[in-house]
């Protein structure tokens, strides 16, 4: 190696990233994989001393944790060393109908963010959410001409939803930012989040106790039983096109994160109990009633904006990321 690149590689291993919702699912593999590329210089922003979420930073290589309500005022004091921010955190409960709570931590906490980067000159990725989309009368199209006229179904597809307008409505913004749509991610380190969890996580957790899988009849004439739609994307394909962005940093803007390929809720029970090697065994119950007119039946992310600036990368299958999910962390876990 030449002295040129070492002295770049060294350079690039003592950057400051700070990641907020660092003990949750999507921050936690966050975490997992900068460790993966030796970059340790982390800060860890969240609520800690949780026991549901403790097993999450257990092996990871951190610099200094951060409670969320003392972030603001160690940015400020600390925002000379910092070099990237990654703002994963959120309150992420869909059936959460305190909207002054949401607004708190979603909506505020976000543009308290947003506004020290741009005092500060940081470069800022922060987590949107494909909630915005609501129903999906306008389609699921990142063209940020159209976001504006999203219609979210419930108070925290709101929260995400109105962060997005403010900022793009802010003449000053940070030097890079990038708010990114997630739709529905699966994968490790999800198990503290209860009925939050993706579907991959309570079918193989239901049907290890009981043999078989419940899903959702459908109430719509034009999808039947089990073949509602979502797409489901992978966390080890989300912190990949993360870790893209803070080494891209040229085009800002929102961003889709899915695979870009909508699937059916039975192609993915099927996945799981070829993984788990079982019988598939599935029965279909009613949608609540409170939540049946707030159902989504599609979404499927148009994925050509994040193309269109160099990630090349491919997603994982469905199959393939069910496959890897169930067989090497959920089984004997």
């Amino acid at each position: 190696m030449s002295a040129e690149c070492l002295i770049f590689t060294n350079k690039y291993l003592k950057i400051m990233i700070v990641v907020t919702g660092a003990a949750g699912f999507i921050g936690s593999y966050l975490i997992k994989r900068l460790n993966a590329e030796n970059l340790t210089n982390l800060i860890a922003v969240d609520r800690f001393g949780l026991a549901a979420k403790e097993k999450n930073l257990s092996d990871a290589k951190v610099q200094e944790f951060v409670d969320r309500e003392n972030f603001m005022d160690w940015l400020d004091k600390n925002h000379d060393r910092v070099d990237f921010i990654f703002h994963i955190g959120a309150k992420t409960d869909t059936a959460e109908f305190d909207t002054m709570l949401l607004s708190r931590m979603n909506t505020q906490y976000t543009k308290d963010i947003w506004t020290r980067c741009v005092q500060y000159h940081i470069p800022l990725v922060y987590a949107s959410s494909a909630a915005t989309y609501g129903l999906g009368e306008n389609g699921y199209d990142d063209d940020e001409s159209k976001i504006n006229l999203l219609k979210p179904l419930n108070p925290y597809g709101q929260s995400k939803q109105d962060f997005d307008v403010w900022a793009l409505q802010q003449k000053e913004k940070p030097k890079f930012w990038a708010g990114l749509k997630f739709f529905n991610v699966y994968g490790p380190n999800e198990y503290h989040k209860g009925r939050m969890a993706s579907v991959i996580w309570h079918a193989f957790h239901q049907i290890s106790k009981t043999g078989k899988m419940k899903l959702f009849r459908s109430h719509n004439p034009q999808y039947k039983d089990g073949e509602q739609m979502r797409d489901f994307i992978y966390v080890k394909d989300v912190v990949d096109v993360c870790l893209f962005l803070m080494h891209h940093q040229k085009q800002s803007g929102i961003y889709n994160l899915g695979s870009g390929k909508a699937r059916t809720f039975l192609d993915l029970t099927k996945s799981v109990f070829k993984a788990m090697d079982k019988k598939e065994n599935i029965e279909f119950i009613d949608t609540p009633a409170d939540i049946r007119d707030k159902y989504q039946y599609f979404t499927e992310a148009n994925m050509q904006k994040l193309k269109s600036i160099g990630y090349a990368n491919p997603f994982y299958t469905l199959e393939a990321g069910t496959e890897d999910y169930v067989k090497n962390y959920l089984i004997g876990r």
